[in-house]
């Protein structure tokens, strides 16, 4: 198959890489522009594009696919199908047109849950037990195609959405190559979505990290290992901002908010606790909470807010 892959993040790479050691004939990669960072503001490529020039992969990183230029661009291209993972642009229907067998998209979800920006996030802030990647036929809606395929994965109470993240990225590898087989040989039949239990997967908003410890204990290790590791949710210990990381339910009680045991357990509002396993202070690194309080002693009573 003649492919387009379409993609930027770190989560598309591995899907890149299946698609390469298949022996497809990856006409270009398509990922966002540079972005600008660091002392100098230098350019620095995405992960998606790093990968495909060191596979020898043609690269386009357009601002937009909304010119007839660029279209004609792609056009161009004679592809038999897009392979599209988190690209972060919307496409034109000239765009989605013109491979032969149009484009497909893995999303890092159970569709029609968690349509949107940030599918897995929201999934495990949400307490949702099940969660999986979907392989669907790209409309002009988003995420409203019909699915192709379907791989399930359980989400643990350890799950992060770091960890999770590169379960969902491995799993998606996998299941590409048969979606496509499948696809064009016409033995997998797109199924369109229902329209009942639809969300929509809102990008995190920064705002959302502070961490209300009136909430019970389990939604509020859901709402930790949800935002894990970026942006992070936090507590603030007097002055001192805490982004917790990891953390683990357990018996505790005591007024919402407080430190109540040795290491770091902090009473929640249901008459529990959380069991903070790892967290970071500003301008350190990740650390378990024992060296955390070595440079930082948190006797019992501290108050987190």
């Amino acid at each position: 198959m003649r492919i387009a892959f379409m993609g930027t993040p770190e989560f598309s790479v591995d899907i890149l890489q299946a698609l390469y050691d298949a022996g497809h004939d990856i006409a270009a990669a398509y990922c966002q522009p540079p972005s600008r960072s660091g002392r100098g503001k230098k350019e620095r490529p995405s992960p998606v594009q790093k990968h495909a020039e060191d596979l020898n992969i043609p690269v386009f990183t357009p601002q937009s696919l909304k010119s007839a230029e660029e279209q004609q661009k792609f056009k161009n291209l004679d592809l038999d199908l897009a392979i599209v993972v988190a690209y972060g642009l919307i496409l034109p229907k000239e765009i989605l047109d013109a491979p032969k067998y149009g484009c497909l998209n893995i999303h890092a979800s159970l569709l029609p849950r968690w349509r949107g920006a940030a599918p897995i996030h929201r999934a495990i802030m949400a307490g949702d037990k099940v969660t999986g990647v979907n392989i669907m036929v790209m409309e002009t809606g988003l995420d409203t195609g019909p699915v192709l395929l379907e791989r399930r994965i359980n989400i643990l109470p350890t799950d992060t959405t770091g960890i999770l993240h590169d379960k969902l990225k491995s799993l998606g590898a996998e299941a590409i190559l048969p979606a496509i087989e499948g696809y064009v040989s016409g033995a997998l039949i797109p199924v369109h979505q229902d329209d009942k239990g639809i969300s929509y997967a809102h990008k995190i908003d920064k705002q959302e990290a502070r961490i209300d410890w009136q909430r019970p204990a389990e939604e509020l290790r859901n709402h930790i290992h949800g935002l894990s590791p970026f942006p992070g949710a936090y507590g603030m210990a007097g002055d001192e901002r805490i982004k917790i990381l990891q953390a683990e339910v357990t018996e505790g009680t005591g007024p919402a908010g407080q430190l109540i045991k040795a290491p770091m357990i902090i009473a929640c509002g249901d008459g529990k606790a959380l069991r903070i396993l790892k967290a970071q202070r500003a301008g350190k690194g990740p650390m378990e909470a024992d060296d955390l309080l070595r440079g930082l002693p948190l006797p019992p009573g501290t108050i987190f807010s």
